[in-house]
């Protein structure tokens, strides 16, 4: 068990040593954190891996990232919803009930649904973007005293140096 933890933990390592510094890390990280908390289910792993492969950030700790963040995006869909709904208050009120599930047309069921969700993401465009800054600066913090990402930073600038 000692030697299986010991490997995960060598791996882990090798996952943070990719070439990255601390506060390019807390950034993939806060990212993957906030994408994964999108009120709309499914979205967030395909959205993760677009956004890594775009901005060349590590692909392995933003999908970590996203992935713990999958219960809290369970829990937040309604509290966005509600968001939503009072920040866009100015729109008609879309209320799903049992009965409107039941009795509409396939087409204004579909727009409904797509008026709340369309509610919720904008509620959490108003909310990520705060967000990401605040995780950004403290996990910068925490990762700066992460003895392998500041050796492998101290690494590269010597290679760096001794190339010139």
């Amino acid at each position: 068990m000692r030697r299986w933890r010991a490997q995960q933990w060598q791996q882990i390592e090798g996952w943070l040593r990719q070439g990255t510094s601390p506060r390019k890390l807390a950034l993939t990280l806060a990212l993957g954190f906030a994408i994964g908390c999108i009120p709309i289910v499914g979205v967030p792993t395909a959205l993760c891996f677009a956004v890594a492969f775009t901005f060349r950030l590590n692909v392995p700790a933003i999908q970590a990232a996203n992935y713990m963040a999958m219960p809290l995006q369970v829990l937040l869909i309604l509290p966005f919803i509600r968001l939503g709904g009072w920040l866009f208050a100015g729109s008609h009120p879309q209320v799903l009930t049992a009965n409107a599930l039941f009795h509409q047309s396939p087409v204004k069921l579909l727009w409904a649904s797509g008026s709340v969700a369309g509610q919720a993401l904008g509620a959490w465009i108003v909310i990520a973007g705060p967000a990401v800054l605040l995780m950004t600066m403290a996990l910068t913090l925490v990762l700066r005293r992460v003895p392998a990402l500041t050796a492998e930073r101290a690494d590269s600038a010597e290679l760096f140096l001794r190339n010139k």
